[in-house]
């Protein structure tokens, strides 16, 4: 139960009590993140289901929208921010030595550059459009789609290379493909029973190892937020594409 509350703490606002816990504790909460993120779908489901009762889909689109930005302090769109500028200050790098260093130096920075402005606009666009377009029936489906992305970092931490010492390696200790194969099972069967559509995670979540693999170089706790808002998003579009 501790590194649950812990799982909560790290991805969500929630007024939760403070627990003593062990860094070992910490990192092992990555475990519970599907978890929580759960408790992120049921608060953007529930202000998008709230939004709807106005008979207006945009009200019903803001309001998951805000939910959605609020309950997670805009954790993963920051992350989202570091990885565009990194990935678009590096991609004239001649060689492979100055495009790590250029890549670090950006995404350490804690100021937005033009691509992080123009990539969480889009982001928050992105989400805004689809939420509008999600039929009055697909509550439960909106419900899924926070918990689904959050199984993500799982995998990435153990398939792809760390590109520093910090939370990212600190994870990876903590977790084995067998916890990712019970959340993929459990995430999978859920989907299939309740939005079939959600089973694109299935393709989204190693597309977006392999572009930061290629483009990146490896993972961060950057890459992990990215990934979330990116799978997340590919998980509304395939909701909304099978109305």
């Amino acid at each position: 139960m501790r590194r649950l509350v812990l799982a909560l703490q790290f991805l969500t606002r929630l007024p939760l009590p403070t627990v003593r816990a062990e860094p070992e504790d910490f990192a092992k909460s990555m475990r519970w993140f599907p978890v929580a993120g759960l408790a992120v779908g049921a608060a953007v489901a529930g202000a998008w289901w709230l939004g709807r009762q106005s008979g207006d889909p945009w009200i019903a689109a803001l309001l998951g929208l805000l939910a959605w930005a609020a309950i997670t302090g805009a954790l993963h769109l920051d992350g989202l921010g570091d990885v565009a500028d990194g990935a678009g200050a590096a991609h004239k790098a001649m060689n492979d030595d100055t495009r790590r260093a250029r890549l670090s130096a950006v995404m350490a920075d804690p100021h937005l550059g033009s691509f992080a402005v123009v990539a969480i606009g889009m982001q928050l666009l992105a989400k805004l459009v689809l939420l509008h377009g999600l039929a009055p029936d697909q509550g439960w489906a909106l419900l899924l789609v926070a918990p689904l992305a959050r199984i993500a970092p799982l995998a990435w931490t153990l398939a792809l290379p760390s590109l520093h010492e910090g939370l990212g390696s600190r994870f990876r200790k903590a977790v084995t493909w067998w916890h990712v194969g019970l959340w993929v099972v459990l995430g999978g069967a859920v989907s299939l029973l309740v939005a079939p559509p959600l089973l694109a995670a299935i393709v989204a979540i190693p597309a977006w190892g392999w572009w930061l693999h290629r483009r990146i170089g490896g993972i961060s706790g950057d890459g992990h937020g990215a990934g979330i808002e990116v799978v997340e998003t590919l998980l509304l579009l395939a909701l909304v594409a099978a109305r």
